[in-house]
């Protein structure tokens, strides 16, 4: 990010760089969560179960990529090491039910993390509306998906 850039962003770059860094660890968890239930999930009817995991997992993993070129352009790092993705994020692992066939407990597992990674970005989208435009389009974009993958599995009920 450039001197004039940062000039006209009238946002405290390094709470957005923390904000973006704990919503990376965010993505990166949710996406193996799922991409691992996407791998495991068992019972009638699987492959459909399978497929909307496949691509929510995608979609997460490209959330990731895009906060952290965000994160690098604004002069900040990403977290080099898995090992504290957890404990670096604003939500524990979603953790996968252990019956993979009870598709209720799948919902659930991922409502609650998509419930939270709305909430997350609400708050950031606030925080950066008419202070940091590039970021604040970022974010609403990311929103935008987080609010279809939580319709997709809610309609599933």
């Amino acid at each position: 990010m450039g001197k004039q850039a940062r000039k006209i962003a009238e946002v405290n770059l390094e709470d957005l760089i923390k904000d973006l860094n704990k919503a990376y660890c965010d993505e990166w968890l949710a996406y193996y969560s799922y991409w691992y239930m996407a791998r495991s999930v068992s019972g009638c009817g699987y492959e459909d179960m399978e497929e909307f995991l496949e691509k929510i997992a995608k979609d997460e993993q490209e959330h990731a990529k895009e906060l952290a070129e965000r994160i690098m352009e604004l002069g900040g790092e990403i977290l080099s090491n898995p090992m504290e993705l957890e404990k670096n994020a604003n939500f524990p692992y979603p953790k996968p039910p252990e019956d993979l066939s009870d598709y209720n407990k799948i919902i659930k597992v991922v409502l609650e993390a998509e419930a939270g990674a709305i909430d997350v970005y609400n708050k950031i989208a606030s925080k950066t509306f008419g202070k940091d435009h590039i970021t604040y389009q970022l974010i609403c974009h990311i929103l935008e998906e987080e609010i279809k993958h939580e319709e997709m599995f809610e309609n599933l009920l």
